[in-house]
Parts: structure tokens; sequence; C-alpha cells
């Protein structure tokens, strides 16, 4: 796998090449219910999930909120916070709408009722930020049940990178965020696919 560089940021190559747009009718959510750990937290985000507003937990489904109350919504992992999962699955936060698992705590904010929005790992998936030579490196993970997201985004010649640029951009930026479409603009990938 190749490897760029934007300003103190590594990225694998293929990352900005790729296409991708949520499709919730197909997947149902999905990203919020699979795997064994949670959403990565910062520290700040843990903070805010260890005590979230009451108007938030009055969202979530009676089973979630018994969890919640008796194990808590962060959990840690070799020195890690995580967001917390019910039986090794759903993340404790999910809540069901019109059969698709949804975030109570990205409903909440929108609704005005939590100051915080959903964590940042979440905003940006399935972009994932690893550490590489002591910089953060972005990798793409690519999960089955993301395949019609990428095949959406094929079908709307949407870029990965401008699907998630909110939280890139508030993560590093908007000078980066930038230089990286600079970067995208001008590599010859993109000349060959024009």
């Amino acid at each position: 796998m190749t490897m760029i560089s934007i300003g103190d940021v590594l990225a694998e190559s293929d990352l900005l090449e790729a296409r991708f747009t949520c499709d919730f009718g197909t997947c149902g959510g999905q990203c919020c219910i699979e795997g064994e750990l949670g959403a990565p937290l910062s520290d700040n985000e843990a903070d805010q999930l260890t005590h979230p507003p009451e108007e938030l937990l009055r969202m979530l489904p009676e089973k979630n909120r018994r969890y919640f109350r008796r194990h808590g919504g962060v959990e840690v992992y070799q020195g890690r916070a995580y967001s917390r999962t019910v039986g090794n699955r759903e993340c404790v936060f999910t809540c069901m709408e019109g059969g698709i698992t949804t975030c109570a705590i990205e409903t909440a904010f929108t609704n005005g009722l939590s100051p915080f929005p959903k964590p940042l790992s979440c905003r940006l998936f399935p972009i994932r930020v690893r550490k590489k030579f002591g910089l953060d490196y972005l990798v793409y993970e690519r999960h089955a049940m993301c395949r019609a997201a990428a095949e959406r985004g094929r079908e709307l010649n949407m870029l990965l990178v401008d699907y998630v640029s909110k939280a890139l951009e508030e993560l590093y930026g908007n000078d980066w965020f930038v230089a990286l479409k600079q970067f995208i603009d001008s590599s010859p990938m993109k000349k060959c696919q024009e």
C-alpha cells in the first residue's frame, strides 16, 4: 500500500480515490452494531459520554438504558477509551428509527438536547486514524456492510474525503483539507480517470 503525506498527516493513497456515500436504507446502520468495541473516543468525548444529558439517555431503548446505568457509557481497552457496547455488539447509545439503527448522541445534538455531537471517529467512518512513525495515518476500512455505500459513492461520484469533509476539517483544519484536495486534483491517477 502506497502512502502519501499532507503536512504532518499520512494517508493510504487508495483512500484518496475511494468513492463513498452511506446508504442507510440498505445497511440499516450496521456500523453502530458490528464489532466488539464501540467508537474510539477522545478524552473529551469520553468525559462527556461518562455523564451524558438525561435527555439523551431517555432516547435509548430500555435495554440500553439499563445497561448504561449498570456499566456506564465508556470502556477502556488497551489504554484507549471506546463507547461501551451491549453484549459486545451494538453501541450502548444506539436506538431504532424506522427499522434503521441510529445514534442517540447525534439525534440529541441535532434536536438541541445535548451540547456535543456524536464522536468524531463515527463521523469519520469508514476512515480510521492510526499511528505510523509517530504521525496520524488515515486508512480506509473496507467492510462488507459498506459495499452499498461504496457502490452509491461510485454512482454519485462522491469522494470519500468529500463525504467526511466536515469531520476531516474539524480534525486537521480547513487549510489542511484544502491542501488535501489540491493534492487529489493534481494527482496523476485523477488525470488518468478523466
